[in-house]
């Protein structure tokens, strides 16, 4: 059987905080990206929430982070565009690749936002049930970031002390090819590479032809990389997530309690769920050796070169950081990864 070789690995993170402290839960999940980078992760991801004690603002959060880090590529999934305004969300992921020097990944998808019916009509002027969530609003922020101009060239704005052609500012070339699709169907698959998006791949998916949650995965990526144009000028990424819950470096009660998070979500990856057939992968949890047994047996592990760690909900910082640094220490260098050495501490050996 060929093992995995895994050349890149990130952490997605809920970034919680207490309703009564959100200072703290933050600072902590800027301390665990801080964590990220001395461990040598390729990336940090957050998520974005709405209505919940978690970050509601990833371009904001990921803005400090790029004055908190300096290598580590940080990213976001996934933006729901249907919150979002295509241009004004454009501007902020801008400022945020250029303040990060270019290390900014976005996470995205379309369809109809969650709890749309309590937030409606605080979002949309009139009838919000006739707003537009199709994938054309994430192909309109795709092309805002791109740095066209928005008229032709004899076009001019006045702005104070001069006139300049229109485009959305700051411009920043690389991020279009840093942005990424949550794909989950067949449908997604096929439309995120033809529109040269990288795909995030996740620890639940549609069950469209298949009740096997490997099976559907594995031909989402087969359909993704059918879909990617011949003549891109660049190779697709596509980035598999797992909930993995290293064990080997945490105490009796922490173990204790993740056993607990892993039997209460065990039901839930029998059978498809909901009529959309979502079909949920198992968590991971062990110590390092059985965790590794059931990684080399992912089949989707052996189709990418990418792996994404997804944190739990509602665990402890300390846990966060426990888990982070022992699967960094003792899973991923077995998957075929290698650390990353930053430059500065080159010099420092060398020293």
């Amino acid at each position: 059987m060929t093992k995995p070789a895994i050349s890149h690995i990130a952490f997605l993170t809920p970034g919680n905080y207490p309703d009564h402290a959100p200072l703290q839960g933050l600072e902590e999940t800027l301390q665990l990206f801080e964590l990220g980078e001395s461990l040598g992760y390729n990336g940090a991801w957050i998520r974005q929430r709405h209505l919940e004690h978690g970050v509601s603002s990833a371009s904001t959060f990921l803005a400090a982070a790029t004055q908190r880090t300096r290598h580590i590529e940080l990213g976001t999934a996934v933006i729901q565009m249907g919150y979002e305004s295509p241009f004004r969300l454009a501007e902020d992921l801008l400022t945020v690749d250029v303040l990060s020097r270019g290390r900014l990944n976005v996470g995205l998808s379309a369809g109809q936002p969650n709890h749309l019916e309590l937030i409606g009509p605080a979002l949309f002027s009139g009838d919000w049930r006739q707003e537009d969530f199709s994938y054309d609003r994430v192909r309109r922020l795709r092309d805002n970031l791109s740095g066209r101009w928005l008229a032709d060239e004899n076009t001019l704005i006045a702005s104070p002390g001069n006139q300049q052609r229109p485009r959305l500012h700051p411009d920043s070339p690389g991020l279009v090819n840093r942005l990424w699709y949550g794909g989950g169907s067949l449908k997604s698959a096929a439309w995120a590479a033809a529109n040269g998006f990288n795909m995030l791949i996740g620890n639940l998916t549609s069950g469209e032809e298949t009740n096997n949650y490997y099976e559907a995965q594995l031909a989402q990526i087969a359909t993704y990389r059918k879909n990617w144009p011949e003549d891109a000028p660049r190779r697709p990424r596509i980035a598999a997530g797992r909930v993995i819950v290293p064990i080997d470096s945490a105490d009796t009660p922490t173990r204790r309690r993740y056993a607990e998070f892993a039997a209460s979500r065990y039901e839930r990856t029998l059978t498809p769920q909901g009529p959309r057939r979502t079909l949920f992968s198992q968590d991971i949890v062990g110590d390092a050796e059985q965790i590794l047994e059931r990684l080399f047996n992912d089949p989707i592990l052996r189709e990418v070169d990418e792996l994404r760690l997804e944190l739990p909900y509602e665990f402890t910082a300390d846990q966060y950081r426990q888990i982070i640094s022992d699967f960094a220490t003792l899973i991923a260098p077995e998957l075929g990864w290698r650390r990353r050495v930053n430059h500065e501490e080159n010099i420092d050996m060398a020293l």
